[in-house]
């Protein structure tokens, strides 16, 4: 007898490779975000002196980066379950990681447009749709 456990799988769901590519690109996009948001953040701080407070203008633009980068993670996270968690396909994350090309950071505009397109595949559409109706249990009626 093993002394590990069986690992537990939903019957029936079969995560495609592009559910997984997002996931994974998602999870090193947050912590890109957090990382850039903590660089912007050093270098607006120790910039006050010379430029007399000027910087601190910038300092707001680090907040989106900061955020999404922690909703990236989680988001990520609930992507590599197993057993699969019931999620939707984040379109939100996806446009904001789009924008955040504002911040100087191009890994999460590619990521952004890549997860927008892999949403559009049947596959993964089928996947989060019978993920969803599995994981909500039974209508009551």
């Amino acid at each position: 007898m093993s002394q590990y456990p069986s690992p537990v799988y939903t019957p029936g769901i079969q995560k495609p490779g592009q559910v997984q590519a997002i996931a994974i690109m998602t999870l090193i996009s947050g912590i890109l975000n957090i990382l850039v948001a903590l660089g912007w953040t050093v270098t607006a701080v120790f910039s006050i002196i010379p430029t007399v407070g000027i910087s601190l203008l910038c300092v707001p633009v680090t907040i989106l980066p900061g955020v999404l980068g922690i909703f990236e993670l989680i988001y990520a996270t609930n992507l590599m379950a197993n057993p699969p968690k019931p999620t939707r396909p984040n379109q939100a994350i996806a446009i904001m990681e789009i924008i955040c090309i504002l911040s100087g950071n191009p890994y999460p505009l590619v990521v952004g447009i890549l997860a927008l397109v892999f949403y559009n595949d049947p596959a993964v559409q089928a996947y989060f749709a019978q993920l969803n109706a599995s994981q909500a249990g039974p209508t009551p009626g």
